[in-house]
């Protein structure tokens, strides 16, 4: 029997419920949006939650439950009230230029949200697996672009393609750029001086592994596991706030 009040990808996915209701209700989000909907769906999904925490299926038994299909279900009902697929694209339009930066604060946490559970059924079918880092997803990436942090000498903003879409990730290691192949921890988005960061490049002994192997938005292939260290960490701390 697979103790699920315990499995990170079930904690963590309902953790995010929390975050994407502050974000909303922190009023970053412009334009027209069904804003009382989208906050009804994202709770609507705690007693999903509840039920698959006190389940106690196998991995198995628990991806293949009607609550999976119901947080799915409700994800996708989330961005239909946000706007439809392109609402970020939306709600940036619709933003002044001096709360940019704000704005894509919020809508990195809501894509945190949504992309924890609509991923949630495949990682629970990775099987009973004890450890944080089961509960994000771990992509390859192409370094597209790579500027300097405004407000920071010591720091990079680098716009990485991982398939699907590009995202914003902040790094402290001033050697990476253009075409380098890396590895992104998907965290819980962290602001560095106004900047949103979606991520961790993955690094052993504080510099980012720049040749990863694999196709772009998958797993990376054959890295060394210690580079995962830092975002269990970071798992962790997510958790205990």
């Amino acid at each position: 029997m697979w103790d699920t009040t315990k499995d990170y990808r079930l904690v963590l996915g309902q953790k995010t419920i929390d975050l994407f209701i502050r974000t909303v209700r922190g009023g970053s989000f412009r334009g027209r949006w069904n804003k009382k909907m989208a906050l009804e769906s994202a709770t609507d999904m705690e007693s999903d939650f509840q039920s698959l925490l006190y389940s106690y299926l196998d991995p198995q038994d628990l991806a293949e439950t009607q609550e999976i299909v119901n947080l799915e279900e409700k994800a996708n009902l989330v961005i239909r009230y946000l706007g439809g697929d392109d609402w970020a694209h939306l709600f940036l339009e619709q933003t002044p230029k001096n709360d940019k930066e704000k704005s894509e604060e919020a809508i990195a946490k809501a894509r945190f949200f949504l992309d924890t559970v609509l991923g949630l059924k495949k990682r629970i079918l990775f099987g009973p697996i004890n450890d944080p880092i089961i509960s994000i997803d771990i992509k390859v990436g192409e370094i597209m672009s790579v500027s300097k942090h405004p407000e920071a000498d010591n720091l990079l903003i680098c716009n990485v393609n991982i398939g699907e879409k590009a995202i914003k990730v902040v790094t402290n290691d001033l050697e990476i750029k253009d075409e380098d192949r890396v590895g992104i921890a998907m965290l819980p988005p962290e602001t560095f001086m106004g900047i949103a960061s979606s991520g961790m490049f993955l690094g052993v002994e504080g510099e980012v592994l720049k040749e990863v192997d694999g196709d772009l938005g998958e797993i990376p292939k054959g890295f060394p596991l210690e580079a995962l260290n830092a975002s269990r960490n970071l798992i962790e701390n997510f958790l205990s706030k």
